[in-house]
């Protein structure tokens, strides 16, 4: 990889031109889901996060992921990016739920705020909360009890 790819602030660039469309030193990969972008060589796709990992710290162990600390998959830059387990990578996973605080739901049931995370392959119920701002808190520390450095806010 090293002979194809320069890295350069979080950038994967070519070195080499291997067709009209590439010029070297033009940012590799396009840009395919949620902002990940990807790159084809040598026969293959591969996520241009994984392709820098590689070039610092050599292969990827069987089973392991690379996950971006910030949650952000536009930001490539190595200091960035850590080996996690498919399960530490979901605890670092950015929120997309109606309620904009992480693990809090609205249940319909009682009207009240559910508190519950997965860890280690298990649902961890924490309670219902009249108050928002208490589920967010009760969620807060429940995350960084069971996830702790893979731990993501409210983002």
């Amino acid at each position: 990889m090293n002979n194809l790819f320069e890295y350069k602030d979080g950038k994967l660039l070519w070195k080499v031109s291997r067709s009209n469309a590439i010029s070297i030193g033009q940012e590799a990969g396009t840009e395919y889901a949620r902002g990940y972008r990807r790159v084809y060589f040598d026969g293959k796709t591969c996520a241009v996060h994984r392709v820098i990992w590689e070039m610092f710290n050599g292969a990827i162990p069987e089973g392991m992921q690379v996950d971006h600390i910030d949650g952000n998959p536009e930001n490539n830059k190595i200091e960035n990016l850590r080996l996690v387990t498919s399960s530490q990578n979901a605890m670092n996973r950015v929120h997309k739920g109606k309620i904009k605080i992480k693990n809090v739901s609205l249940c319909a049931e009682n009207n009240k705020y559910k508190v519950s995370l997965q860890a280690s392959g298990k649902r961890i119920f924490c309670g219902y909360y009249e108050d928002i701002e208490l589920a967010d808190l009760v969620a807060q520390e429940a995350r960084h009890k069971y996830h702790g450095i893979y731990a993501r806010g409210t983002q």
